[in-house]
């Protein structure tokens, strides 16, 4: 049976135009853009004057949900755009529940006023505290607690990362709007295809930045400086923000470690939720991709849209690390060798689909 969701290819690659960018870098990034969708830019800028949108964001995990819409705040501002990430909101309403101070208390109120459901403020804020919030939080309290988070962004477009999250929450999602009172724009899916191989690689090479949280990889996305542990004998990233004074990065989150295998039911379950959003009718769909078969890549994004893979050495006589740089090309879930997209190139697809959905 054929794995892959056969989302569309989109080029991103201007035929005639040499000029290369470090997509890494903020100002170049911001030309980048620019380059490539500058009249959608201006299109949904002056859309978001008077108009606002909601965008629920679907995909696997680590599958670049929370990036893309960084990267689109990045281009349109805090004033007019805003995330909401629901395991975020989770974490910080379960700190929010464990301190039993006045914001508990403020908390409580909200709830009494604006849930409803089946089982009581209590039993839900015992779930919350339980921390199993995959199995027993109610649909119904998560939709209070994104009601309370949002009410603080006013007339803003919206990106949803988490919701709906599993099939019973697509119906919520249907009537979102609606249910929290908030506004009568359009909201749209964003569903983004990835291969369980880019997943994996992601999350195997991942380190992270004990002080500042970052989270850059080491094979795919390193820091500018690469250090080698003699006593160990491995290389490891400095952190780059300049608060952070050198920090050296660590290994990979919690549960980075044990594979693919371990999140296989939720891996299936956002594939069924992505399967079913695809077949509802009357709201629009962005459909991503962050890959493409090797054969076309350079017909369809420019060299420097590519993700590589990096590698080092450590150079004894001058004591200092050599960082090598090569194509990435791994297999897709069907087979194909293929390579993965940098996410500005992803979000370039996005702001084209999405002017286009919003008929700008």
């Amino acid at each position: 049976m054929e794995k892959t969701m056969n989302f569309p290819f989109h080029k991103t690659k201007i035929e005639g135009v040499a000029q290369t960018f470090k997509l890494a870098d903020p100002v170049q990034r911001q030309e980048y853009f620019y380059l490539k969708v500058g009249p959608e830019i201006e299109k949904i800028r002056e859309y978001l004057v008077k108009n606002s949108f909601i965008v629920y964001l679907l995909g696997k995990k680590n599958s670049g949900k929370g990036t893309y819409a960084k990267l689109f705040l990045e281009i349109f501002g805090p004033e007019k755009t805003a995330q909401v990430s629901i395991g975020d909101l989770v974490r910080r309403v379960h700190q929010t529940a464990l301190a039993n101070g006045p914001e508990k208390d403020e908390l409580v109120k909200f709830l009494e006023k604006n849930y409803r459901g089946y089982i009581s403020i209590e039993e839900a804020l015992e779930a919350l505290l339980g921390r199993d919030v995959k199995k027993l939080l109610p649909s119904e309290f998560i939709l209070a607690l994104v009601k309370r988070e949002i009410a603080q962004f006013g007339k803003k477009a919206l990106f949803l990362d988490g919701f709906p999250r599993n099939l019973d929450q697509i119906s919520y999602s249907l009537f979102f709007r609606d249910l929290i009172g908030y506004r009568d724009d359009p909201d749209i899916f964003v569903l983004i295809d990835i291969p369980e191989k880019v997943i994996e690689e992601r999350m195997k090479y991942r380190v992270v930045c004990p002080r500042c949280q970052t989270t850059p990889n080491l094979k795919l996305n390193p820091t500018k400086r690469v250090g080698y542990d003699e006593v160990q004998k491995e290389f490891y990233l400095i952190c780059d923000n300049p608060a952070c004074r050198g920090q050296r990065l660590n290994r990979g989150k919690e549960g980075d470690n044990l594979g693919l295998e371990a999140l296989r039911e939720r891996l299936t379950a956002e594939e069924n939720l992505m399967k079913e959003a695809l077949k509802l009718h009357g709201v629009p769909k962005i459909l991503l991709r962050n890959h493409l078969p090797v054969d076309r890549s350079l017909e369809l994004a420019d060299q420097y849209e590519i993700t590589p893979e990096y590698s080092y050495e450590w150079l004894e006589q001058v004591k200092e690390v050599r960082v090598l740089e090569k194509p990435w090309i791994f297999p897709d879930d069907d087979g194909v060798p293929s390579v993965s997209l940098l996410a500005p190139a992803v979000v370039v697809s996005l702001i084209k689909q999405l002017a286009q959905t919003l008929n700008l």
